[in-house]
């Protein structure tokens, strides 16, 4: 499934780089509810946060012959988030840098697929709950990782953290909803064959 992702946001930058408007408003309707969690986590103004998006959407267009040799545009995406949204802070006389301790995040809630619909509503709200109960930071890696679907590098590039920084907080994250959740899945056992 990850693979038709990347093929059809492939598909999408090579429509947009010959200029199709239609390519950018699917770009845009794909990514730009992230984008704005990331920019809010970083400048605490939704309406700023929401400019900060447009503004990032206006370069991509305007940047649209380059943007069909992008490998990882989803990392393009969060690095222009990240950087108008510092300007934005730098223009204000605010923090010049991202305090990731600080960062606010939403409430993270994971949205139900047809296979989660055999979880029970319990084991879900369990779920969310261990993720929000995440220090700030952890909390951001995780929602970059799993919602996201950034590579650990990526983020470790996003956030001017190491790669086993990253790794690190994963694991912490992960063992916490792991503890909070407590499931224990039945080891498998294959077939024995009879003689």
């Amino acid at each position: 499934m990850e693979d038709k992702i990347k093929k059809d946001i492939a598909h999408l930058q090579m429509q947009l780089a010959g200029g199709d408007q239609a390519a950018l408003k699917q770009l845009y309707d794909r990514f730009s509810e992230r984008l704005l969690h990331f920019s809010f986590a970083i400048i605490h103004h939704r309406e700023q946060a929401e400019e900060v998006v447009a503004d990032v959407f206006i370069q991509v267009w305007q940047k649209r012959a380059r943007i069909a040799s992008l490998e990882n545009f989803a990392g393009y995406l969060y690095t222009i988030t990240k950087n108008i949204s510092l300007n934005y802070l730098r223009k204000n006389g605010k923090e010049k840098y991202i305090n990731i301790d600080t960062i606010y995040l939403p409430y993270f809630s994971i949205e139900p697929t047809a296979v989660d619909h055999l979880i029970s509503t319990d084991l879900l709200r369990c779920i969310n709950k261990a993720i929000n109960d995440l220090p700030p930071r952890c909390r951001l890696i995780f929602k970059l990782v799993k919602e996201d679907g950034l590579q650990y590098r990526e983020v470790a590039e996003l956030l001017h953290l190491s790669l086993k920084t990253i790794e690190n907080q994963m694991g912490i994250a992960l063992k916490k909803v792991h503890a909070t959740v407590n499931i224990s899945l039945p080891v498998y056992s294959p077939p024995v064959n009879k003689p």
